[in-house]
């Protein structure tokens, strides 16, 4: 016999019908009357065993999403026992409702933990990290091209060169960055220096500091030290500037004005720092050989002029350039890894905080690679 709930409009009739089981839903079905529906649902009659259940929706008078939950909740809770639960009996305006919150209540489906083995976890982090970097690296590419078009362009037609950012930019990155340059330079000649003497004393050859100090300043330490201070100092900065463009939207105004942001904003930093590398490494080996010096004549008693005359055998000018020419190389690659990590800042300031990172940690790892490169090159060519 089929059992009657009613709870202040909300009625339920529960009980067997044929070889199933019937369960009719009738009345007002709203959130005004959510508490005395559940109640009725509590005290509805239940089939004891599996069977087959028809869930009779036609006698009901209103629905909102409230009581299409709480008869949602009736249906999933009669399958979760082991019974076949049809819906019958909704009218079209309420069927989409009823679907809706059918869905949104459905639990997705436990994803299976597999067992964690570190040397699979290594391996698959490494892998995602070398295709994360990959295409990283195809993305700089394609960016280097859209730059050296953008170059090429500003030489057939150099009236839209912005001369008066390029300028500006070069007191910012040349010549403001001179005193830390210096400073530092100066200190790695000192170092360099007192390292060296220390161990040719052994050898009563302390005279060949200096062509130590020549050959690793002019050579190597004194363009690899200028590129990096250069990146970590202006590539962070035209990342960060240009980021903050990006999250005041400047950049999409820009556009939108029919500029082009890379004949705006990249090409400047970018000539500009190509300008004031290769003048920085210079300075940087003046002053890594004044620490030098100072340091030399301190712990070896080598004059100043017994430093020049040495230097003078020890390298030639083949020397000073091998550094040298590395430098526009290098201020190209801090410019574009710079620029290029600003211009991929999203709309908020800890994105500006991370792609800055990134532009730094980029640009002196490509510095050091293309100096492993040129290296190579060099000693392939017997340079």
């Amino acid at each position: 016999m089929a059992g009657i709930v009613a709870k202040e409009g909300a009625r339920i009739e529960s009980g067997p019908d044929g070889n199933g089981w019937r369960i009719g839903v009738a009345g007002r079905w709203t959130l005004d009357v959510a508490g005395p529906a559940g109640e009725a649902l509590d005290g509805m009659p239940q089939p004891a065993e599996e069977t087959a259940v028809r869930l009779d929706l036609t006698d009901v008078d209103a629905l909102d999403t409230v009581g299409a939950y709480l008869i949602n909740r009736l249906a999933e809770g009669l399958r979760a026992g082991g019974h076949t639960v049809e819906t019958i009996g909704l009218r079209p305006e309420q069927a989409a409702l009823f679907a809706a919150v059918h869905d949104a209540c459905k639990v997705p489906p436990r994803p299976i933990e597999r067992e964690h083995h570190p040397v699979i976890d290594m391996v698959v982090r490494t892998g995602e990290t070398t295709v994360t970097a990959g295409k990283e690296l195809l993305n700089l590419v394609g960016f280097l091209g859209l730059v050296t078009v953008t170059f090429a362009r500003l030489v057939v037609r150099p009236s839209r060169l912005r001369l008066t950012s390029v300028l500006f930019h070069i007191e910012q990155t040349g010549l403001n960055a001179l005193p830390i340059l210096g400073l530092l330079s100066f200190l790695i000649g000192v170092v360099l220096a007192f390292q060296g003497a220390d161990q040719l004393k052994r050898f009563g050859a302390e005279l060949f500091v200096v062509n130590l100090l020549g050959i690793s300043v002019l050579r190597e330490i004194g363009i690899l030290m200028t590129a990096i201070i250069v990146a970590g100092r202006s590539g962070s900065a035209f990342t960060a500037q240009i980021g903050t463009m990006k999250v005041n939207q400047e950049v999409d105004a820009i556009g939108t004005m029919g500029l082009d942001p890379v004949e705006l904003l990249v090409v400047p930093r970018a000539l500009a720092l190509m300008i004031t590398l290769p003048l920085l490494a210079f300075y940087a080996d003046i002053m890594g050989l004044f620490g030098g010096a100072v340091m030399a004549y301190a712990t070896l008693d080598i004059t100043f002029g017994q430093f020049i005359r040495q230097l003078h055998t020890a390298v030639g000018i083949n020397t000073v350039l091998t550094g040298l020419v590395k430098a526009p190389v290098f201020a190209l690659v801090i410019a574009m890894v710079g620029c290029y990590e600003g211009l991929k800042v999203s709309g908020s300031a800890e994105s500006v905080g991370i792609m800055t990172t990134r532009a730094v940690v980029e640009g002196i790892f490509l510095v050091i690679v293309i100096d492993a490169v040129f290296s190579i090159l060099f000693s392939m060519l017997g340079v």
